[in-house]
């Protein structure tokens, strides 16, 4: 290995990578779903013998970084009885999986009789069966729901495809024809695969090839402990929640997270998070995991390209059977709305010890919607699948991005094209464009979520979604404020229609002339808004990104009668707005912080009922804690008369997350959403 010089090492390393772009291109040309070919949603990835990812390209983090659990399960498996001509095809959650409609091949590569790598690709199939039209429902309560899970198995053996397996999987997804031939594209990209790698061995030899990775692994790996090296030892917490439904509304669910630096070592713990649950909120550990590197990655390490090396210094502890390593028979669907949890709950934590890294919340879910049904005009089978990208959260640098893919989603497309949709399927994109005021208010605003009418133009159809991030919105940092919550819902005959359980429907049946309305969510704001530059809050208001009224009540502005900004009044508005804001004493508290009914379990904030009222609180609002950290403390309140007025009872962990010791002031706000126009 100490013989591979410097040029040579990259040679090797961006031929492996190149691989990996011409599967890819392979899958572009090739795929039958709109979603693949038009909107990119599948990636492709080189393995090691032993699983481990040693190149990929601009693919989608979210299906990579999960794929070397998907990886080492095939080889437990299957590992002892692979020969050359064989193929895997699996998909199954519990046996590291993402979501079922995330269907996987993986292609073991022989030279001389040895396994070498495994190319592998990832491809979201917009129906794998199931209860609805696209297979993500959002009332699902057992896996079986949400299509047929299929565990690692050989889908081709000496180069022959198993017909009747194949047969058997078809016969229960929808639009069989698009299933065979995203099938077929895969296969595609992994023989293009084997024909590359071959070619590179026969130029450098197999030897010097898998030399050259484990040196490419190993000086990831240097760099990831290097920079985990640079953030202060010690423990930081932060937690979030993830939306359910009762009788009696919303029922949080607690995602806590303790991030542990030693050294050149990090530890992320959920222990605490709540079980798993009978609804769609549940999702992997390979996902859990795979979302604590991205961010790792991405914070830390962003100008390298991803490779295993990165992971080994971190350790995931995820217990089994909770929301965030879920098991049998719980649904499993919710891979990017736990994976965006568990990202922001990573901020969250890191904002805590190097706020010049991260950025305030992303855009909270993957906002799953699905169309489909039968066209009469041609008698077909059709699913539309449409992801509306969100705002990205502000950061040191400037506002978040717009409508554009986050972290987690590579180079997937955000807004599917309007020609492509309406010549394939029975639907009419009637406009698409940006939520006013929908990005956090901050110094650095968040970015703005995107706003959709489709209209269904023949037929009936069913509409299923599977959010998240529809009552919680994404928070600010730093004292900014949260973007826009999603929202969906349908206009008919000139009446709004809303679904009874915000961010989640199962099969709702559409009929010919029904808008379906989207809202994405916005990103999170950074730092206060009420120190943005003056001239800045003008290019917003004049490009139509926030209203009038929020430019006066949010970012202090006052206007004068021909809409130009009075300096001298704006300064003593925000002056006076700084003022108002509420403030309490924290004290420690004396009681558990955490009410826990059935699943459920969220924060309590119990304060004098005098001091709810002079903030305008009431029992059970939904209300942000700051501190001098200025990361937002999420809590609900109760009332107490035992609680001293003026003061705010606070556990460790809740102190520990605001900065703040027992005596010190801290600001309460209501839970601030935007109203996106």
């Amino acid at each position: 290995m100490s013989k591979i010089d410097p040029v040579t090492l990259e040679i090797m390393t961006e031929g492996l990578i190149s691989v990996v772009r011409e599967m890819r291109a392979t899958v572009f040309r090739t795929a039958r779903s709109v979603a693949i070919y038009e909107a990119r949603d599948f990636s492709c990835g080189l393995f090691d013998a032993t699983g481990q990812v040693v190149a990929q390209s601009e693919d989608i983090g979210s299906h990579v970084v999960p794929l070397p659990w998907s990886v080492e399960q095939s080889l437990k498996e299957l590992g002892d009885d692979l020969a050359p001509g064989d193929a895997i095809l699996m998909n199954d959650p519990y046996r590291g999986g993402t979501h079922l409609n995330d269907v996987t091949i993986i292609y073991p590569v022989f030279h001389d009789g040895k396994l070498v790598f495994f190319p592998a690709v990832r491809e979201h199939w917009a129906d794998v069966g199931g209860s609805v039209p696209g297979s993500m429902s959002g009332t699902a309560n057992e896996i079986y729901q949400e299509g047929i899970r299929i565990p690692p198995l050989k889908i081709m053996e000496g180069g022959k495809i198993n017909n009747a397996v194949m047969e058997l999987l078809l016969s229960n997804m929808r639009v069989r024809d698009e299933r065979l031939g995203d099938f077929n594209s895969g296969m595609a990209a992994c023989k293009t695969a084997e024909r590359r790698l071959r070619e590179l061995i026969s130029r450098h030899g197999l030897d010097p090839l898998l030399a050259s990775v484990n040196l490419n692994l190993k000086r990831s790996e240097k760099r990831m402990r290097e920079k985990i090296s640079s953030l202060p030892d010690g423990d930081v917490y932060y937690e979030d929640y993830l939306e359910t439904f009762g009788p009696n509304g919303l029922e949080p669910l607690l995602l806590p997270l303790r991030l542990t630096i030693a050294g050149d070592k990090l530890t992320a713990d959920f222990t605490g998070v709540s079980p798993q649950v009978p609804a769609p909120v549940n999702s992997t550990l390979a996902v859990t995991a795979a979302s604590v590197f991205i961010t790792l990655k991405s914070a830390l390490d962003p100008k390298h390209a991803l490779n295993h090396g990165s992971f080994r210094p971190v350790t995931v502890i995820a217990p089994e059977g909770t929301i965030v390593n879920v098991t049998h028979p719980a649904p499993a669907g919710s891979h990017g709305e736990i994976r965006k949890r568990v990202i922001a709950c990573m901020l969250g934590a890191l904002s805590q010890i190097c706020p010049e890294l991260i950025s305030a919340d992303i855009h909270r879910t993957s906002f799953h919607n699905l169309i489909g049904g039968i066209d009469p005009k041609t008698g077909r089978e059709f699913v539309h699948y449409e992801w509306s990208a969100g705002g990205n959260g502000g950061f040191k640098g400037a506002d978040g991005p717009s409508v554009m893919a986050a972290i987690d989603w590579g180079d997937l497309s955000t807004a599917q094209p309007s020609e492509v949709l309406e010549s394939r399927f029975p639907l009419h994109i009637e406009w698409t464009r940006q939520g006013i005021d929908s990005g956090g208010a901050g110094y650095n605003r968040g970015g703005l979520g995107m706003r959709r009418s489709i209209m269904l133009t023949r037929g009936s159809a069913s509409y299923s979604l599977l959010s998240d991030g529809a009552v919680m919105p994404p928070f600010g940092v730093l004292t900014g404020q949260s973007g826009a919550r999603v929202e969906s819902f349908i206009i008919r005959d000139g009446k709004r229609i809303d679904f009874p359980t915000p961010g989640k429907v199962g099969g709702f049946p559409m009929k010919e002339g029904d808008r379906l309305i989207l809202q994405s969510a916005g990103g999170g704001g950074y730092g206060d808004p009420l120190t943005r530059e003056i001239h800045r809050i003008t290019e917003d208001l004049r490009a139509g990104l926030i209203s009038m009224q929020a430019a006066t009540e949010i970012y202090g502005v006052v206007l004068k009668d021909d809409n130009t900004i009075d300096q001298d009044a704006s300064v003593e508005h925000r002056e006076r707005l700084l003022k108002a804001r509420p403030t309490l004493q924290a004290a420690i508290a004396d009681f558990d912080c955490y009410k826990t009914v059935g699943y459920s379990r969220k924060r309590i904030c119990r304060v004098n009922p005098a001091d709810a009222q002079r903030f305008g609180q009431t029992i059970d609002d939904c209300i942000e804690i700051l501190g001098p950290t200025g990361t937002p403390l999420r809590a609900w309140i109760e009332l107490d008369e035992s609680v001293e007025a003026g003061q705010l009872p606070l556990d460790t962990l809740g102190l520990g997350v605001l900065g703040a010791e027992e005596g010190d002031d801290v600001k309460v706000r209501s839970l601030l959403i935007p109203v996106v126009t």
